[in-house]
């Protein structure tokens, strides 16, 4: 064997350790009392080879805001509200789906401090077809992330 096809067959081997969908998955993290901080991770592979990343990361104030959207969440990935509490160990998985949408308004309501923007924003986002959320994510995690989470909150709070 020669030293290209060597490489090629060593490349070709990690490659196909990661196959399956992109998914999202939810990591609780306890707070003070009962309360929790959210991490949300986009993942790539099936459960023995799993690649992640993170993406946003909430504290417990932030999760309380959007408790809504993450509800919605849960249940349209085929979850039972109750399995997020604040005893938590396993990561939520999330459909891909979902997983943006949710992603999304974590993203764009991170920074408000304004309890009517922030349900603005969440509204906002929810009433975009699945292709609009993708393409706002792509964006809110590209290169210009910044400036384009900017230019949704912008976008859809009207400030």
């Amino acid at each position: 064997m020669t030293a290209s096809q060597n490489v090629t067959t060593a490349l070709s081997r990690r490659l196909a350790a990661v196959t399956g969908v992109r998914g999202f998955r939810l990591i609780v993290h306890p707070g003070r009392g009962e309360t929790y901080g959210l991490t949300i991770e986009e993942t790539y592979g099936e459960a023995g080879s799993v690649l992640a990343t993170a993406v946003v990361a909430l504290t417990p104030q932030q999760t309380g805001r959007i408790i809504d959207a993450l509800i919605a969440a849960i249940r349209g990935s085929g979850h039972q509200p109750s399995v997020l509490t604040f005893t938590r160990k396993a990561p939520i998985r999330l459909t891909e789906s979902y997983g943006v949408r949710l992603a999304l308004i974590l993203m764009a309501t991170q920074p408000i401090a304004k309890h009517e923007r922030v349900r603005a924003l969440v509204a906002g986002i929810n009433a975009m077809s699945t292709e609009e959320t993708y393409y706002w994510y792509s964006k809110c995690i590209g290169i210009d992330a910044n400036r384009a989470r900017k230019a949704l909150r912008t976008l859809l709070s009207g400030d």
